[in-house]
């Protein structure tokens, strides 16, 4: 898609619908009294991508975040998972999964792309571990 001299691929308007209008829809549909508060809560966690700044480069588009960067570690997805329990933390929480999942979604796309990149993740360390 061609908006001005800007291309934007279908890799980042996937992933930025899934970080800025996934997350009303998801609380419109789950958490409909309170909708607008827990979609913003959601959305604001876009904020958990500071980590990055801790990187050189900072931004690699060839690079996957999930468990390159501390936030976007297992530990830390697997602590966002436990939240989706805790009822004081369940927006936050299904917000942080969703930013995950956003993420995931990108590196997915990354690797089908290039081989080297998913063979040079933690993902593919983890997939190698898990087999029998």
């Amino acid at each position: 898609m061609e908006i001005g001299n800007l291309v934007i691929g279908w890799q980042a308007i996937v992933h930025y619908f899934m970080h800025l209008v996934f997350p009303f829809g998801f609380a419109w549909v789950f958490f409909r009294k309170d909708w607008k508060k827990a979609g913003m809560i959601m959305v604001l966690t876009i904020f958990v991508d500071l980590d990055h700044l801790l990187a050189s480069p900072i931004f690699d588009p060839q690079r996957c975040s999930i468990n390159f960067h501390p936030l976007h570690s297992f530990l830390a997805i697997g602590i966002y998972f436990a939240g989706l329990f805790y009822h004081k933390t369940r927006w936050l929480a299904f917000g942080l999964v969703i930013h995950m999942a956003a993420d995931l979604s990108d590196c997915i796309w990354t690797f089908k792309n290039c081989h080297e990149c998913y063979t040079s993740s933690s993902l593919f360390s983890l997939a190698e571990k898990m087999k029998f």
